[in-house]
């Protein structure tokens, strides 16, 4: 294993200074509604946090009434900028952000071994999926759980859905990180997003397709798995960036799902 792997978008996606960052993440947070029921996986966006800030904290409010438990935690995001078939998982010992750096959790790593994910660093390193989540979790609990990134490409339902399954059992928590539509029109996007919400809490994961989410194959494989296991499915949050941070002629959607 080797070392910690640095802050990628510090400073691009989130704050570079750490009290300004955490102060952005915990005025995020207070700002999100409560949600005391149960939920062992979630799903939240990953874009800059003027843009997805506020569903992201959608998503991490559902694991706060659990945040004294969360020990490991694994996170599943896409590989936006490197080819990838199948799961990748860090060499690294750890993730650095602003806040400070997030162990690796090598019983984790190992469930996602032997699931079938690599170890390879090239997909993580100029990635922010997953970075972006980080410091949620930071400020969400003290100390911070130790994670595993996991950057999933390519690859079936069934074998995405194994991966989760074997994280699943093994993890406090499961995130997956992925956005929704990308640059459409603001109604379209809706209309759409709409469409593949609909899916995932009504467990179609064949019906989300590569264009209704960036993160796709890791958010079918969740789906999948709360379909085998009769999870429950509900929607926390769904807008786009017309309703944060931008204008309506080209947006991106964002969904927060939390998985109980």
């Amino acid at each position: 294993m080797s070392g910690a792997r640095p802050p990628a978008v510090a400073g691009l996606f989130y704050p570079a200074g750490p009290a300004e960052l955490a102060s952005t993440v915990d005025r995020l947070l207070g700002a999100a509604p409560a949600d005391a029921r149960p939920a062992h996986a979630v799903v939240a966006p990953h874009a800059g946090y003027v843009y997805s800030g506020p569903v992201a904290a959608s998503a991490y409010a559902a694991l706060r009434g659990r945040q004294d438990r969360l020990a490991r935690v694994a996170i599943l995001g896409p590989s936006h900028f490197v080819r990838l078939e199948g799961a990748a998982v860090p060499a690294a010992d750890a993730w650095a952000t602003p806040l400070g750096a997030v162990p690796v959790d090598d019983a984790l790593r190992a469930a996602a071994l032997g699931a079938g994910a690599v170890v390879d660093d090239a997909p993580h390193a100029p990635e922010h999926a997953v970075e972006v989540q980080l410091p949620f979790l930071q400020r969400l609990r003290e100390p911070a759980p130790s994670v595993l990134p996991v950057a999933v490409g390519e690859t079936t339902i069934a074998d995405a859905a194994d991966l989760v399954a074997a994280l699943w059992d093994a993890a406090d928590a499961v995130v997956v990180s992925t956005d929704l539509s990308h640059y459409l029109a603001d109604a379209d996007a809706r209309e759409a997003d709409r469409r593949t919400a609909d899916a995932v809490v009504e467990l179609r994961a064949r019906d989300i397709g590569p264009y209704d989410a960036c993160g796709a194959f890791a958010l079918r494989g969740l789906v999948e798995h709360a379909r085998r296991v009769g999870a429950n499915v509900r929607l926390l949050d769904l807008r786009t960036s017309a309703d944060t941070a931008g204008g309506t002629e080209r947006v991106v959607g964002y969904g927060a799902f939390a998985v109980g």
